[in-house]
């Protein structure tokens, strides 16, 4: 490559942006990142919350050995987790932190404000007002702009959920010891919903959770086999110890293979809304989880939400002082306000969900989309951290290729 080849842009700098940064820079590929490192993670998760996932199935994706979870532990003098113990959201960042500092030290906080696409070039304004082109963009934003809120609430909040409103998104919020001594109303069934409850209520808030259908939850790690019984293979998925989850993290490279409309019902229904096992003790028995309760609609009464929800045929008010929605993210590129309107006519949807080539390459030459913009390709893995190895190495290659 000659001194004239435009860097490869990489828009976010969380696990996805870091990692796939990573590995373009590992194959020689001259690339410039633009975001605030790890920031969905440190800004909109609260304290307190740990991931889902496992220890080993936390690490970010870099393109030699040395920069996984453990390794950072071992690098800042802590204990590495192992097996089954969780990942809390604090480590987590402040292992991101690390991964950048090592291996992407010229990250650039500069925010995208402007993208647009013309003659073959992509052409970027950032916050600070410089302008560039290049010729290939990996948007990394992660869930940036798709926070979904139901319909069904945006009378009481008609101008969007916020944190100081009565209505809010579950993403909204750092710090949840502000509702202590305040009722609240969680909507949804998730991780997020459930683990948000938890938090609350050991906040000093009063909480209750309100489920469409009915709260699950994940199964507990499993005694070791013994005996004859432990030379029989076992299902080694990070997304989940059992056959059914494993062809997700195992045969990503071939989900786009799959008709449309198979992805989209899988994407959706596997690995839906279930609670952490070890969550479990948490909430069963502390915070009133209400399952088969839907909100039929909400309104504002003076400084309250007055809730009105169905359940077994009837329908019932419930007055609480704020309305918490973990209803968790839906895509929708319209929502990312520096993608240029002509750029996002440009990119061919499924759904609502940019349409990729197996290299992650959307219907614009040039611009790739990775994390959960890619799940409707590539399936539920794309959710998780663990999917960044797999996403890390396909578009790195294929823009190494194109770069050749």
């Amino acid at each position: 490559m000659t001194g004239t080849v435009k860097p490869t842009v990489v828009i976010g700098a969380g696990p996805y942006g870091l990692s796939v940064a990573a590995h373009l820079r590992g194959r020689g590929v001259p690339v410039r990142v633009f975001g605030d490192v790890m920031s969905s993670w440190r800004r909109h998760m609260p304290v307190g919350m740990c991931l889902k996932s496992a220890p080993d199935a936390s690490d970010l994706s870099a393109p030699t050995p040395g920069y996984g979870l453990a390794d950072f532990s071992a690098a800042s003098g802590t204990q590495p987790l192992t097996g089954h113990q969780v990942v809390p959201i604090e480590m987590f960042v402040r292992y991101g932190q690390w991964f950048q500092q090592q291996l992407l030290p010229d990250v650039e906080s500069e925010q995208v404000n402007h993208l647009d696409h013309a003659a073959g070039r992509f052409h970027l304004t950032l916050s600070s007002g410089e302008e560039l082109e290049t010729g290939t963009v990996v948007m990394a934003s992660g869930l940036n702009g798709f926070a979904h809120v139901p319909a069904e609430l945006a009378a009481a909040a008609p101008d969007g959920p916020a944190p100081d409103g009565l209505v809010s998104h579950s993403s909204q919020h750092r710090d949840l010891t502000r509702f202590r001594g305040r009722e609240i109303a969680v909507i949804g069934a998730g991780q997020s919903a459930l683990e948000t409850g938890a938090l609350l209520h050991e906040a000093g808030a009063g909480v209750r959770v309100l489920v469409r259908s009915q709260a699950r939850w994940g199964l507990p790690p499993k005694e070791p086999r013994s005996g004859v019984l432990s030379l029989l293979p076992e299902p080694n998925s990070p997304l989940g110890p059992t056959w059914r989850i494993y062809p997700f993290s195992h045969a990503t490279g071939l989900f786009p293979y799959l008709p449309a409309d198979t992805r989209l019902k899988l994407v959706k229904r596997v690995l839906g809304p279930l609670g952490a096992w070890w969550l479990k003790d948490r909430v069963v028995g502390k915070v009133p989880v209400l399952d088969g309760h839907r909100v039929v609609r909400a309104r504002r009464e003076g400084d309250k939400v007055l809730l009105t929800v169905a359940s077994a045929g009837q329908t019932h008010d419930l007055v609480v002082d704020h309305v918490l929605a973990a209803t968790g993210y839906r895509v929708d590129l319209s929502r990312l306000g520096f993608l240029s309107p002509e750029l996002r006519g440009k990119v061919r949807c499924l759904a609502g969900w940019p349409d990729l080539s197996t290299s992650f390459e959307s219907s614009v030459p040039g611009l790739y989309f990775t994390s959960l913009t890619a799940a409707a390709t590539f399936g539920p893995v794309m959710r998780f951290v663990c999917g960044t190895k797999f996403t890390a190495r396909r578009v790195s290659g294929a823009v190494a290729a194109k770069a050749a």
